[in-house]
């Protein structure tokens, strides 16, 4: 597992849970294993009416997601913006991928073309 990105949690006006805490970071190891490319997570967690809500922004190379969420308590809240900032990141990955190989198939097909 690779451990060099940083994940930055800040209790906005709630007090600090860590067994939320916890949560969060094995969330964001869990991405960060699976996308090399993140090097910062950054989540905010701060009441909200008679809930809370959750903003979090992910940042690497290439990669740049932020989403939030609201949910009657701060641990559903962080599973929701973890959940929906995967989904991000897939699309931006399966984005990143696809053109290239799409770019890849153009190219070859001119080449054969032209041969």
């Amino acid at each position: 597992m690779s451990d060099n990105h940083a994940v930055v949690i800040h209790f906005r006006d709630c007090e600090q849970d860590e067994k939320i805490r916890s949560s969060i970071e094995k969330h964001s190891a869990r991405l960060a294993q699976e996308f090399h490319e993140i090097s910062k997570f950054e989540i905010s967690l701060s009441p909200d009416g008679p809930g809370f809500v959750a903003h979090v922004h992910v940042t690497g190379k290439g990669t740049d997601a932020a989403t939030q969420a609201n949910a009657s308590e701060l641990g559903p809240a962080a599973d929701i913006i973890f959940n929906k900032v995967e989904r991000q990141l897939r699309k931006i990955h399966d984005k990143r991928i696809f053109s290239q190989r799409r770019e890849a198939q153009r190219n070859r097909g001119r080449r054969e073309s032209s041969g």
